[in-house]
C-alpha cells in the first residue's frame, strides 16, 4: 500500500571541509536531538526518452536509511513535492510496484521503465527539534553517482539538504524555518546547486540535447505542463483544470501558427486530439468559472429578489455540472487516447531552427487574422438586425485570434525579435475579452439552470435577474476593448 507524504526541502552545494551551521543559526529555540550516519544507494528509473525527468518527476528504489523502499516524487504546490512510498518488503526486486507505475501512468503511458542512474550517498543526518518534537532534518550528503545513459560518467560531490518534518511542512512556521536555514547554510559557505536534483546532477552531460530553438523550447515546456497538471487535475487540485486547458490550447496554437516546423508524427491528427482534450477540460473549467460568478452575483445582490432557497439551488446545480464534467476528465486521462496523444507529442521533431524572418512571417500571419476578425466584429457590433449570439460570436473569434498571437509571440520572444511588448498587449486584450466571454458563458448556463428549475416547478424570476446583471457586466467589460486593441496594433508595428 503506497503512503503519501509532503516533501518540503532545500538543497545547496558545498565543498569538502566546510563546517555545517549550528542549529542556533537556523532557530535559537532548536537543538540537535540526534545524529545518525546512513549509507544509501538508489537506482533511478525512467523511460528511454526520460519522460519522468522532463516532467520533474522522480522514480527510484533506495536501500538504507529510515525510509528505504520505492519512492515517486511528484511536483506539488508552492515548490513542495508529493512523495509516494512503497516499502521494499512489499515490492522486492527491480519490478516497479503497480501503485507507483499507476501514479506515473499519465506521464509514461505504456513505455517500459528502465534503470537510468545509480546514486550512492553517505549521509550524516541530524534531527532538529524542541521539547520532544522534530521540526527538520539536516543532511550532510557525500554523493557518488553513475549514469547508465550513453556517454554517462561517474561523479562525486557534496551537498547539504534540510527537509521539514510533518510537524511544520506546509505551514507559515515551516516557510520561516526553511528561509532561515537557507540563509544560514549560504552564510556558512554553501552555494546554489548547479542541478535541481541528485538525479539531474548524476545524468550530467549524458542528458539529451535541449530544444533546437525558441519555438521548440516553448512546445517542450507546454508538453511538460500538460504532463505536470494531469495528476493534479485527477486530484481536483485548485486551478489545475484551467492550467492544463491553457497548456493544451497553447500547444495546438503553436502547431497551427508555426505550421511546417515539425515532423515525426501526424501533426494534423495531433492538433485534432489537442482540440478534443481542451474541449473536455473546457466543460469543467466553464462550470468552475460560472460557479464562482454565480456565487459572487448572489452575494452582491441588492434587489432582494434572490431568496435563500433559490441561492442554494443555484449553487447546488452548478456544482453538480462541475462534478459530472470532472468525472469525464478523469475518464479521459485514463484512456488510451490520451496516452497516445502524449506519445505523439514526444514523436515531434523540429524541422530545423527557424530564422527571425520566418518567425516574423508566422507572427504576421497570426496578426493579420486578428485584424481581420477585429474589423468584422467592429462592423457588426451595433447591428441590431443580427441576433445577440451572432454578434457575441464575432467577439469570441477575436479572443481566439488574440490568444494565438500571444502564444506565438511568447515562443518568439527568446529569438532576435523584440516581442515582449506584443505579449504584454495581447495579455491585456485577452483579459478584456476573457471577462466578456465569462459573462456570456455564465448567461448560457443560467438559461439551462433556469429551464431545469422551471421543469421542477420552481420560481425562476431570480435567474432572469442574474441574467440581466451578467448582460450588463459583459457590456462593461467590452468598454476597454478599443484601447486594448490599439495597444496590440502599436506593439506589432514595433516588430
Amino acid at each position: 500500500m503506497a503512503q503519501e507524504v509532503l516533501e518540503v526541502e532545500v538543497k545547496l552545494a558545498v565543498d569538502e571541509g566546510v563546517k555545517p551551521p549550528g542549529p542556533s543559526l537556523v532557530d535559537a529555540t532548536l537543538s540537535i536531538t540526534s545524529t545518525t550516519t546512513h549509507n544509501l544507494s538508489a537506482t533511478y528509473f525512467d523511460t528511454e526518452d526520460l519522460r519522468l525527468t522532463r516532467a520533474k518527476t522522480v522514480l527510484r528504489c533506495r536501500t538504507g536509511g529510515t525510509d528505504d523502499g520505492w519512492h515517486v516524487k511528484l511536483p506539488g504546490e508552492g515548490g513542495a513535492r508529493r512523495e509516494l512510498q512503497v516499502p521494499l518488503a512489499d515490492a522486492p526486486g527491480e519490478e516497479v510496484p503497480a501503485e507507483l507505475r499507476e501514479a506515473v501512468a499519465d506521464i509514461v503511458g505504456d513505455a517500459p521503465l528502465v534503470p537510468i542512474a545509480r546514486v550512492d550517498n553517505r549521509r550524516v543526518e541530524s534531527v532538529l527539534g524542541r521539547e520532544g518534537t522534530a521540526y527538520a532534518e539536516f543532511c550532510d550528503d557525500h554523493v557518488t553517482s553513475e549514469s547508465y545513459l550513453p556517454g554517462g560518467q561517474t561523479q562525486s560531490w557534496r551537498e547539504w539538504e534540510l527537509e521539514l518534518t510533518e510537524a511544520v511542512a506546509g505551514t507559515e512556521a515551516g516557510e520561516t524555518l526553511l528561509h532561515n536555514a537557507t540563509e544560514a547554510m549560504l552564510a556558512a559557505g554553501a552555494r546554489p546547486a548547479d542541478a535541481p536534483s541528485k538525479l539531474v546532477k548524476a545524468l550530467g552531460d549524458s542528458m539529451p540535447a535541449g530544444p533546437a530553438g525558441p519555438v521548440d523550447a516553448a512546445l517542450r515546456e507546454t508538453r511538460d505542463r500538460i504532463v505536470d497538471y494531469a495528476p493534479r487535475v485527477r486530484d481536483d487540485e485548485y486551478d489545475s483544470v484551467h492550467q492544463m486547458r491553457v497548456a493544451t490550447r497553447t500547444m495546438r496554437s503553436l502547431l497551427e501558427t508555426f505550421e511546417g516546423a515539425y515532423s515525426g508524427t501526424d501533426v494534423a491528427h495531433l492538433e485534432a486530439e489537442l482540440k478534443h482534450t481542451a474541449a473536455v477540460l473546457g466543460s469543467a473549467r466553464d462550470a468552475e468559472v460560472v460557479e464562482q460568478r454565480i456565487h459572487d452575483l448572489v452575494a452582491t445582490d441588492e434587489t432582494g429578489t434572490i431568496d435563500a432557497a433559490t441561492a442554494v439551488h443555484l449553487n447546488r446545480d452548478i456544482r453538480e455540472v462541475y462534478e459530472v464534467a470532472h468525472a469525464e476528465i478523469v475518464q479521459m486521462l485514463d484512456s488510451e487516447r490520451f496516452a497516445e496523444l502524449l506519445v505523439d507529442v514526444d514523436k515531434l521533431q523540429p524541422a530545423g531552427k527557424q530564422s527571425d524572418a520566418e518567425l516574423y512571417a508566422q507572427l504576421r500571419g497570426a496578426y493579420k487574422k486578428l485584424k481581420k476578425r477585429d474589423a468584422k466584429m467592429e462592423k457588426h457590433a451595433d447591428d441590431a438586425s443580427l441576433p445577440l449570439a451572432e454578434r457575441e460570436a464575432y467577439v469570441h473569434a477575436v479572443r481566439k485570434a488574440a490568444k494565438k498571437l500571444r502564444y506565438a509571440a511568447v515562443a518568439a520572444q527568446d529569438s532576435g525579435l523584440k516581442a515582449k511588448p506584443l505579449v504584454k498587449a495581447c495579455v491585456r486584450l485577452q483579459s478584456v475579452l476573457g471577462d466578456f466571454q465569462d459573462s456570456v458563458t455564465t448567461r448560457e448556463h443560467l438559461v439551462r439552470l433556469a429551464q431545469a428549475a422551471h421543469s421542477r416547478g420552481e420560481d425562476t424570476f431570480a435567474y432572469g435577474v442574474l441574467y440581466q446583471r451578467e448582460l450588463e457586466l459583459g457590456r462593461a467589460a467590452l468598454a476597454g476593448y478599443p484601447k486594448a486593441m490599439k495597444k496590440v496594433k502599436k506593439a506589432f508595428k514595433k516588430l
